[in-house]
């Protein structure tokens, strides 16, 4: 397993217990982005992404994701497959209700994250990346 690999497994294994509060694994200028969903954009910096995260993070009570799938796609990317659970603080769905099946694209350089991309519709995250569901 490649030190890449067990960085993004980290930052999940918090994630996973809907702990969001660690930033240390970032670089103070990555690159951000949401490449769909209700609100696709892209940040810069970690102060963007804090507030990006915050924004996303308002809308939900209980939010935490699950790990189906890690792919190190080469020596610097590594994608995650995963769903979440918790549901929104104005409609009280539960996101599992959603179906949704998402992933996240983690570029890693030196240690830290340079770049991190959530896809909300993990089909289009494969096909950006030219791969296919397992």
């Amino acid at each position: 397993m490649s030190a890449n690999l067990d960085l993004v497994r980290s930052i999940y294994a918090d994630w996973e217990r809907g702990d969001f509060s660690d930033g240390e694994w970032a670089d103070p200028d990555i690159e951000y982005a949401f490449a769909d969903g209700p609100d696709p954009g892209s940040w810069t910096g970690l102060a963007a992404m804090a507030e990006a995260w915050r924004d996303r993070l308002g809308t939900s009570e209980d939010l935490c994701f699950q790990v189906d799938d890690y792919r190190e796609l080469d020596d610097e990317r590594v994608l995650v497959c995963f769903h979440g659970s918790g549901r929104g603080k104005e409609s009280g769905l539960e996101l599992a209700q959603l179906g949704r099946q998402a992933a996240s694209l983690f570029q890693v350089r030196d240690g830290r994250v340079v770049r991190l991309v959530f896809y909300w519709e993990r089909e289009r995250a494969l096909a950006d990346l030219g791969l296919t569901p397992d």
